[in-house]
C-alpha cells in the first residue's frame, strides 16, 4: 500500500466539501488503484486527506489524469496558502488498518529515530491493545523522509475514545506506550470530529 497525505489550511470549507463530493462522484471512478481515503476538517482549519493507493504507481497515474488536474486547479482555490502532498512508500497496518465504520479519526504527525522499532512496538502491543481499547478499530503508520511519520487511529466514537483514555494500563503495556512515547518525539495532534471516509470506487 502507498499512501499520500494532502495538508493544507483552508479558507473556504463549503467550496471544499462541493469539491470532495464532486471527486467522490465525478473522478474516483476512474482512479485506478484507489483503495479509499480519510479527510477531515480540524479544529484549527487544517483539513487532512489521508489517500490510499495500491501502490505508487497509482498514485502517479491518478495524479496525470486530466480530470484530476481539472479537479485540483478548482480545489486549491479553497485552501489559504500552499497546500502539503507528502508520499509515504512504508506503510503498517495495525489492528485491521483503518476502518470506514469510525467517526472519530486522530491523525498523529512528528518525526522519529526509528520507525522501524516503532512498527515493532505497534505490533507487539495490538493483541493487549485491542483488549484494553475496544473502541479502536484499528490504524495505519505511515513514514516518508528521514523519520517523518504520519499515524491515523480509527475509533467508534470520540466520546468512548476520551472515556477510555482514562483506563489503567498494565505495566507491561505500559512500558512498550513509554517507549513508543519517547520514538514519536514532539507529536503534532489532528482530530477529525467528523471524518470523511471514502471507500475505494465500484
Amino acid at each position: 500500500m502507498f499512501i499520500q497525505v494532502i495538508q493544507g489550511k483552508v479558507s473556504d470549507e463549503a467550496g471544499l466539501r462541493r469539491c470532495m463530493d464532486r471527486w467522490t462522484e465525478d473522478v474516483r471512478p476512474g482512479a485506478t488503484g484507489f483503495l479509499g481515503c480519510t479527510q477531515g476538517l480540524c479544529d484549527d482549519g487544517t483539513f487532512i486527506a489521508l489517500a490510499r493507493f495500491e501502490s505508487a504507481e497509482a498514485a502517479r497515474r491518478n495524479s496525470e489524469r486530466p480530470e484530476q488536474g481539472a479537479w485540483w486547479a478548482e480545489t486549491e482555490r479553497c485552501f489559504e496558502g500552499a497546500v502539503s502532498f507528502m508520499d509515504c512508500p512504508d506503510v503498517m497496518e495495525w489492528m485491521g488498518g483503518g476502518s470506514d465504520d469510525a467517526t472519530f479519526v486522530q491523525v498523529m504527525e512528528g518525526h522519529t529515530s526509528d520507525a522501524s522499532r516503532m512498527r515493532e512496538l505497534l505490533e507487539q502491543a495490538e493483541p493487549q491493545v485491542h483488549q484494553l481499547r475496544p473502541e479502536i478499530l484499528g490504524g495505519t503508520l505511515c513514514t516518508y523522509g528521514d523519520g517523518e511519520y504520519v499515524e491515523a487511529v480509527y475509533f467508534t466514537s470520540e466520546s468512548e475514545a476520551r472515556e477510555h483514555e482514562k483506563v489503567e494500563i498494565p505495566d507491561d503495556l505500559r512500558s512498550l506506550f513509554e517507549e513508543e512515547g519517547r520514538l514519536m518525539g514532539d507529536v503534532s495532534y489532528y482530530d477529525m470530529h467528523e471524518p470523511m471516509l471514502v471507500p475505494a470506487g465500484r
